[in-house]
């Protein structure tokens, strides 16, 4: 079972997904009579936060003429973790189509939780609230982003992007030497899905749908009433298509079940 090779890049989309929500926040200075004077995009990153806090403090090129600039933005993924109230059955499967129209048998995803943190470094309180501002009304608590999860099937779901809670910190104590960072750190929950491999399928598409409808609920002595059959039209239409479909409605007043292996009325 272990073994077989597959990779579905799910938790890499998830984490480039994540860090696209926030490439293109923006502050802006303004003079004393209201007009803008400067517009900068705030730069992101992934990594730690303690790695941008040593670039801070730290010079790491002699010949460097400045430090890191602020304000920044830094992510990371901080957790993986099984997520037990979206479970699914563990043999149920679905049907999909691959890019060349192949029948493909997968099954159920495995619903896990991502964590994420993202820290936003300002040296100024107003750049940290104008960032702020301009992420929060979005969450309430959780925004959805469209991931394309199993890229060969065309498998995208809807992954909510949950904010959790919300830190401040100020490191304004030390000496003079000392540059003074204000941290806001958002902790964020992705809830997305893993997929297992995608198995060729030996069975063909459905073309045929029929349901029997019973006088009431206990099926050992009600009889059926009425038949529902549905098929596609035309019959031999393939998923990429352009097709209807075909009803028939059949009233039958017999006691007989239909038996789905014989495929007979017994």
């Amino acid at each position: 079972m272990l073994g077989t090779y597959y990779y579905h890049e799910i938790i890499r989309k998830t984490i480039i997904s994540f860090g696209t929500l926030f490439n293109q926040i923006h502050i802006r200075h303004q003079e004393s009579n209201g007009n803008n004077f400067s517009d900068t995009r705030v730069p992101i990153a992934y990594g730690p936060r303690q790695k941008f806090l040593a670039r801070i403090v730290q010079q790491p090129e002699l010949n460097k003429p400045i430090q890191i600039t602020l304000p920044r933005m830094s992510f990371e993924m901080v957790s993986i973790q099984y997520d037990p109230t979206r479970k699914s059955s563990v043999v149920q499967t679905f049907k999909a189509c691959d890019d060349g129209g192949n029948i493909k048998k997968v099954f159920m995803p495995v619903p896990y939780n991502i964590g994420f943190e993202l820290n936003i470094l300002c040296k100024l309180n107003d750049d940290a609230l104008q960032i702020i501002e301009q992420i929060l009304p979005y969450f309430q608590p959780a925004f959805n982003l469209t991931i394309d999860l199993v890229e060969s099937i065309g498998e995208k779901r809807d992954i909510p992007m949950v904010l959790d809670s919300i830190s401040f910190q100020d490191d304004y104590e030390g000496d003079f030497s000392t540059r003074r960072a204000l941290i806001y750190t958002l902790s964020f929950t992705a809830k997305t899905y893993l997929f297992g491999p995608v198995a060729e399928s030996t069975d063909g598409l459905i073309r045929k749908v029929q349901v029997d409808l019973y006088t009431n609920t206990d099926t050992t002595t009600a009889k059926r009433e009425v038949r529902y059959t549905v098929t596609p039209d035309p019959y031999d239409a393939g998923p990429d298509d352009n097709f209807g479909f075909d009803e028939n409605w059949e009233f039958l007043g017999d006691s007989k079940d239909f038996s789905p292996t014989r495929k007979i009325d017994l």
